[in-house]
């Protein structure tokens, strides 16, 4: 029913009220209002649709990185051999760029899908906002107007990556949802020094990066902004929002030790602006070009990968740095060469494997039994990463023979983590 201009819902009773001889006379209806609890089981409902994605994600994660890391570990190696020649460069580069950013794309849909804790970090506001723009136009209507202005690169703030991203992506859904006739979506980022104006973001005084998510829509009246970040609160159809978009960034941002302001008239659209500690902009530190090629006679090198097109290209980069390699397909192969081959001083092994036991529960045994024995693991999917105290370095497919040589350089390095 609709009440005050909202949906609500209630249950009722009906019971009837007999007479002497058991006729019906009429009957009472006891109802109570039940919209919040049915907000709850349509959050909880969201929660979980959530839950799954999380874990379709991850498998297709999973298989899409060994893809990845076979097309840009041919392709580099196309590149190492051919470095002068123009006309391979011309069709090499685009490709290898092209699978990097499918790469990235997969990281993104990770932490689209699946709670992780914050890692902050110093973020170039004016990249993330324009990757974002990207987004965002395959993502809304053609009749809504996208705007981005950040012309600062030097623009850095310390914060989640993934998580700010997101919370920028509710904004721009939000304001989709509130432009149903189309209208202009604007998002603006630059540098501002907050004095006595920082109670209005509820933030202390100091050098913070304000980004402002602005629309043209319908507009909220007083009494709807300011319960809008309320949790479980939603001015949409039952089923079409959860009420947590707006309460999960509100505590995302202030748990950067940042704030958030809305500001917003009926008929004349919202305006999400987010203040975020400034910080400087991080040293760059660029993989060198030439690892430093070991000599040929390295240490002996088991590979244990199921994916035989994955394996290929991690043996022939093992090779190109210098080691000598011996291969298992499964866990069970390699603890048997382990107890088999003295020689072997270095274990390059993917995590999920098929077998008795995976790639960590394979390095774990291999640890207490070889103590002095080096062991890289190779990991196609983020949740596979572990705890951090793990001392063995974990290499995050797709991944090019720099980056391997970086591993194996830390893989006896107990300081590293």
């Amino acid at each position: 029913m609709q009440r005050q201009g909202q949906q609500v819902f209630a249950h009722s009773t009906l019971v009837p009220e007999r007479g002497a001889q058991g006729e019906t006379l009429g009957f009472f209806v006891f109802s109570h209002e039940i919209t919040e609890q049915k907000r709850m089981q349509a959050a909880l409902l969201q929660a979980q649709k959530m839950e799954a994605i999380g874990q379709l994600t991850g498998g297709l994660a999973h298989d899409f990185n060994n893809l990845l890391t076979v097309i840009i570990g041919n392709l580099a190696a196309l590149s190492d051999q051919r470095p002068n020649d123009p006309a391979v460069a011309d069709f090499v580069d685009p490709a290898l760029q092209s699978a990097r950013r499918g790469a990235q794309l997969i990281k993104r849909l990770l932490s689209f899908s699946r709670q992780q804790p914050p890692e902050p970090q110093a973020v170039a506001i004016s990249r993330l906002v324009d990757d974002l723009g990207r987004l965002i136009r395959r993502s809304l209507p053609e009749n809504i107007d996208i705007a981005i202005r950040c012309d600062d690169p030097g623009l850095h703030a310390r914060v989640d990556p993934a998580q700010l991203e997101s919370a920028l992506l509710n904004f721009a859904v939000n304001a989709r949802d509130a432009m149903p006739d189309g209208g202009r979506l604007e998002i603006a980022a630059r540098a501002v020094r907050l004095a006595t104006d920082a109670a209005g973001y509820d933030c202390p005084p100091g050098d913070y990066v304000l980004i402002e998510v602005s629309d043209s829509g319908c507009g909220m009246d007083s009494d709807t902004l300011a319960h809008a970040c309320d949790p479980f609160f939603t001015t949409k159809r039952l089923g079409l929002g959860s009420g947590l978009g707006l309460s999960m960034a509100a505590g995302f941002i202030r748990q950067s030790g940042g704030g958030m302001r809305l500001s917003s008239t009926p008929g004349h659209g919202t305006q999400v602006s987010v203040a975020l500690p400034a910080t400087a902009a991080p040293l760059a530190t660029p993989l060198p070009d030439d690892p430093g090629l070991p000599e040929a006679s390295g240490e002996l090198v088991l590979l244990v990968e199921d994916d035989p097109n994955v394996r290929q290209v991690v043996r022939q980069q093992l090779i190109d740095l210098g080691h000598p390699v011996i291969e298992a397909e499964n866990a069970d192969q390699a603890l048997a060469m382990v107890g088999q081959i003295p020689d072997i001083g270095i274990v390059v092994s993917d995590i999920l494997m098929p077998g008795s036991c995976n790639g960590r529960q394979m390095a774990e045994q291999i640890k207490r039994d070889h103590p002095q024995m080096r062991i890289v693991l190779m990991s196609g999917y983020a949740d596979e990463e572990g705890p951090r105290q793990e001392q063995q370095p974990i290499l995050a497919k797709p991944f090019v023979r720099q980056e391997l040589a970086e591993a194996l350089r830390h893989s006896g390095n107990k300081e590293r983590q």
